[in-house]
């Protein structure tokens, strides 16, 4: 039997059927509810409240992860209570999955343009009882006398440009601008209009594209959106374990990608008046997971050890059969993967690192990160890469940190999103604040997190292994253990206390300890010490907000000058565009994919202990 729902206060309600969880129902009516863990029950982020309606019991696992004063007021976590009525349920704000704000700039370095595709305006004469060469010859000719090639030259042609060209020839008086992709001929346009490519960086939270044009390299627009593939997981092994769940998971999350590229890079065409059929290359590149599940290859080997991507070279698909709507053969470039964990999206960021420093340096371009001096990488996030590179050798490895960074796992943590704590103080009177947008505090976000913590071990209120300190003015006993209050219920935008709890500082500290570990471990294996470090690059949306002083006040970055750190934005998109722009980048990156000493900490035998040490707070 079919029941309503209300969730309020959005006003949208929904069908649901009986034993359905009230996530599903939510996620079908286009309620944005998180979910890191996937629908498994174990991250808490789902809580909404029971206002009317009969749901079933209480389980065990749900108990442990809602507090005794939220059960009690009616609280329930969406993915475990299942429908048995006509209901009313309260969505938090706190629960929604709200717009973040999301990092597209990075740093370009110039690069001479030798694009894959190259675009040529062309006049053919028409055909005539003495001339009855085929649409296909007659512009195959005519491309063969304008780039000085023989007339025999074998240009082959798309099908889909097949299908359309001799209307399409017709209709424009013989006239034409041709794309050709090596020798193939992937779109026929009106003369004059200049061909474009983008750049997309396909993230586990957001996607960032941009727009660029192929004959000048100048980016036209760029923009990103976050992930919708997030109301299926937050994190990488969520998405996994719901794509292995059987074919239609595997799809929708296929096609979740798919339909938000499509509409990301046709949104930056209409922004500069551009038809999204304009577009006749793109390269894509993200983490292995995200590589694959876009591509819709199999997964299950990702998630076991000794996590094996199914394919870790450059990849050439065609646009279309991923869904994507650009010019008729348009392909899909796909930088290579190094291994389960450390996927293309790193590559590009290897990629573009060394593009700069070759120019910091005087270099030519092709020497990327060769000789040089001792320079470490991070790019933050669930899963994070490091790499190291130190003369001719270039280390790479990542770590598990978990996405307390993005929010997870943090009682009151969230994405950074307007209304969300991102800079954390202590003064004489008390603990302070700064929210994003100046909005009402109604979470807190991974800088926010990282400076709470700094903050409270410079005020004594945690000791060396992150213990709350139960006789400190700011420490509190709540109803989960200690916590410190940053913001009061009144001048919350919840109407709640927003709290660090002594989970919190937990959370961080495995966090922290894995990436320190990570850190530790390359620089063992390079045979350096940290104090050699030249410089440290820290890449994505994280690293450009955070606090270089409060990640070395935590031990989460080594202890070094402060001004041996440099954030770079979205190294990746830049690395990706790199690549759209550059055949010689390109090939530059398969050579640094090649390259890569690749450790594997799960098997290292130094990583407990660099683990364990990295979990304490200096």
């Amino acid at each position: 039997m079919p029941y309503q729902i209300t969730f309020q206060p959005l006003g949208r309600r929904a069908t649901a059927a009986e034993g359905q969880t009230i996530l599903e129902a939510a996620h079908d009516a286009g309620v944005p509810l998180a979910s890191v863990c996937g629908g498994a029950g174990t991250c808490g982020r789902c809580q909404v409240r029971l206002v009317r309606g009969t749901v079933s019991p209480l389980g065990d696992d749900e108990a442990a992860l809602l507090p005794p004063g939220e059960i009690a007021a009616g609280y329930r976590l969406a993915c475990q209570a299942r429908v048995l009525s006509d209901l009313e349920m309260e969505v938090p704000a706190e629960s929604l999955a709200v717009a973040q704000r999301l990092q597209v700039a990075g740093e370009l370095p110039a690069v001479p343009l030798q694009p894959a595709v190259r675009a040529y305006t062309i006049a053919l004469p028409p055909p005539s009882l003495s001339d009855l060469r085929a649409d296909t010859q007659r512009l195959a000719d005519a491309l063969a006398a304008s780039t000085g090639r023989s007339e025999t030259y074998p240009y082959t042609f798309d099908l889909a440009v097949l299908r359309t060209l001799p209307e399409v020839l017709r209709a424009q008086g013989w006239q034409a601008t041709v794309d050709v992709r090596n020798g193939e001929v992937v779109a026929v346009r009106p003369p004059g209009e200049s061909p474009l490519g983008a750049a997309v960086d396909l993230g586990t939270t957001k996607i960032a594209a941009y727009l660029v044009d192929l004959a000048t390299g100048e980016t036209l627009a760029a923009a990103g959106v976050a992930n919708p593939q997030i109301v299926y997981g937050e994190d990488v092994m969520a998405r996994l374990a719901y794509a292995m769940k059987g074919e239609a998971q595997a799809r929708r999350l296929q096609a979740a990608a798919s339909e938000a590229v499509d509409r990301l890079v046709a949104s930056l065409c209409t922004s500069v008046g551009r038809d999204p059929a304009a577009v006749s290359e793109l390269v894509l590149v993200g983490n292995t997971a995200m590589h694959h599940l876009f591509l819709g290859l199999p997964v299950a080997q990702l998630g076991l050890a000794p996590y094996v991507p199914a394919v870790s070279a450059a990849l050439d698909v065609k646009a279309r059969d991923l869904g994507l709507h650009l010019a008729p053969g348009t392909v899909v470039h796909l930088l290579p993967n190094i291994a389960g964990f450390v996927g293309a999206d790193h590559v590009a960021f290897l990629l573009a690192l060394g593009a700069r420093h070759s120019l910091e340096h005087g270099r030519p371009l092709t020497s990327g990160l060769t000789n040089a001096s001792p320079l470490l990488g991070l790019d933050i996030g669930t899963n994070t890469e490091v790499a190291l590179a130190h003369d001719d050798k270039l280390f790479s490895c990542s770590t598990a940190s978990g996405p307390a960074f993005e929010g997870a796992h943090i009682r009151h943590g969230m994405h950074a999103a307007g209304g969300a704590i991102e800079k954390v103080w202590i003064e004489a009177t008390g603990v302070r604040v700064a929210t994003i947008d100046g909005r009402p505090a109604v979470g807190i976000c991974g800088s926010g997190i990282l400076d709470a913590i700094a903050a409270l071990r410079r005020a004594g209120a945690l000791n060396d292994r992150g213990r709350m300190l139960a006789g400190h003015p700011l420490v509190r006993r709540g109803e989960d253990g200690l916590e410190v209050v940053l913001v009061e219920a009144a001048a919350s935008g919840t109407g709640r206390d927003i709290v660090v709890t002594q989970e919190d500082v937990s959370q961080v500290q495995l966090a922290k300890g894995a990436i320190r570990a990570g850190i530790q471990v390359l620089l063992d294996e390079a045979g350096l010490g940290a104090a050699q470090l030249s410089e440290v690059v820290i890449a994505g949306a994280f690293g450009s907000y955070l606090d270089p002083a409060s990640a070395v006040g935590i031990g989460l970055f080594p202890p070094l000058p402060l001004a041996r750190f440099r954030a770079v934005g979205n190294a990746a998109g830049a690395g990706a565009r790199l690549a759209l722009l550059s055949l010689t980048q390109r090939a530059l990156a398969a050579a640094i994919a090649r390259r890569v000493r690749y450790v594997e900490l799960t098997v290292h035998p130094r990583f407990v202990d660099e683990f364990a040490r990295g979990m304490l707070l200096p």
